[in-house]
């Protein structure tokens, strides 16, 4: 898919103008500005996601190097990833653990678990989220963050993520809130919880 097929699969005005019903989410909208998401574009799935089990549980700058270092062993794909040597995956700086869940990523793109962009987008986010799970390393958030950045879908709550509860719990007025506390709180902003959800991150910026 080409960099102009990342689009929005919503139309924000409409968003915007069923959000600022609620009064907590106009103040919020008011504070933090425009809506400017735009979804990254990515080669593959099977790429945005082995750039995910990369980045996982390191700081930006260490596990950007890393996955530069990967990117130079050859073109980011399934068959690619299958033929390289462990030690040449582990010499790019990646854990014993990222290789095994990359190459578990690779035969499960190459057995069409995980499809390429065109055939994603026909799923339903639930399918989705149930397909790329399965996928060693893949948790329930990173498929999140691949549906709003990546797909542009538009009602996507991570109730997981710590910026998102802690900004919602300051927006509440609830110190801890629970993930059940939060899913509550969120049906009345169905079906445009994903930009809810990006204007929580904006306000801790």
């Amino acid at each position: 898919m080409s960099a102009a097929e990342f689009n929005l699969e919503f139309e924000p005005r409409h968003a915007l103008r069923e959000l600022r019903r609620d009064p907590l989410l106009a103040k919020l909208i008011k504070r933090c500005g425009p809506f400017t998401l735009e979804p990254k574009a990515c080669a593959s799935p099977f790429a945005a996601l082995a750039e995910s089990i990369t980045f996982q549980q390191l700081n930006g700058k260490a596990a950007a190097s890393i996955f530069a270092r990967l990117k130079t062993l050859g073109p980011l794909t399934p068959k690619r990833i299958l033929a390289a040597q462990d030690e040449a995956l582990r010499g790019a700086g990646l854990s014993r653990a990222k290789v095994i869940a990359l190459k578990d990523l690779a035969v499960k793109a190459e057995e069409g678990l995980v499809p390429g962009w065109s055939a994603l987008r026909r799923l339903d986010d639930e399918t989705i989220l149930e397909r790329l799970t399965q996928v060693r390393g893949i948790g329930r958030w990173t498929v999140e963050m691949l549906l709003i950045f990546r797909l542009g879908r538009r009602d996507i709550w991570p109730v997981d993520d710590f910026a998102v509860r802690k900004a919602f719990g300051l927006l509440v007025g609830d110190p801890n809130p629970s993930a059940k506390a939060m899913r509550e709180r969120a049906e009345a902003w169905r079906p445009w919880r994903s930009v809810v959800a990006w204007y929580l991150w904006r306000s801790l910026d």
